[in-house]
């Protein structure tokens, strides 16, 4: 299985952290947050990455390089504009294969073991989504989840989406590649009963905001531990 890391993104909340470098690279604990990202999916059998980059694309390619330095195959795909998370995806579906691919927001923090999304059966055209309970920030969730499906309930039982995801590589079937957000394509796969879904109740810190991201980093330095 291969998998996509999203680094695409302007980070305008992040600002001024943002202003000369992508919010990926911002550093936690020493490594710039898509390293982080980088070493768990190497970690977990992963060997082949795709990366997505449009806001400063340089540092990203830069750093990425071809992934040698750590021992893996890495391909950036730069768009001319961001395209947002679906039409990011679209754009890659060449680099990614025909096969079901994990998904990564590269803005996140979590120590979610990726091995685990190699073995989760995907519905032809669906998707399976990781889901945590819901952050001060997010406090009416984005999905519902019944008995390892995801389905279309009152908000008030909603969940949080991590931005770990493993998607059917015709998730995207006949959907025209340009800017496009991922919400409105998963609420039709759910409505056909194509997605299904986990609860992740381990840590996960989305850096969102610079207070976040000073919280996170905070953490680990009283902690002692690493990220």
């Amino acid at each position: 299985m291969k998998a996509m890391i999203l680094a695409a993104g302007r980070g305008t909340r992040m600002l001024p952290l943002t202003v000369d470098r992508p919010k990926p690279l911002l550093d936690v604990g020493g490594k710039p947050l898509l390293e982080h990202h980088i070493l768990n999916l190497r970690k977990a059998g992963f060997s082949q990455l795709v990366v997505n980059a449009a806001y400063l694309a340089q540092q990203i390619e830069a750093f990425c390089g071809d992934g040698s330095r750590w021992g893996l195959e890495i391909t950036v795909s730069v768009e001319p504009e961001p395209l947002e998370t679906a039409g990011g995806i679209i754009q890659a579906l060449p680099l990614l294969g025909d096969n079901p691919f994990a998904v990564v927001n590269g803005d996140i923090w979590c120590p979610y073991p990726f091995q685990t999304l190699c073995s989760i059966p995907v519905l032809p055209g669906g998707a399976h989504l990781v889901l945590t309970q819901n952050p001060e920030h997010n406090p009416r969730g984005d999905f519902s989840l019944s008995s390892g499906e995801l389905v279309e309930l009152p908000r008030r039982e909603a969940l949080t989406y991590t931005g770990i995801s493993v998607f059917h590589h015709d998730f995207f079937s006949g959907v025209a590649p340009r800017r496009r957000p991922l919400k409105p394509l998963l609420d039709a796969a759910i409505a056909n009963k194509l997605v299904t879904g986990e609860l992740w109740n381990g840590p996960w810190e989305d850096i969102g905001t610079p207070e976040r991201l000073d919280a996170l980093r905070t953490r680990f330095r009283g902690s002692g531990e690493r990220p």
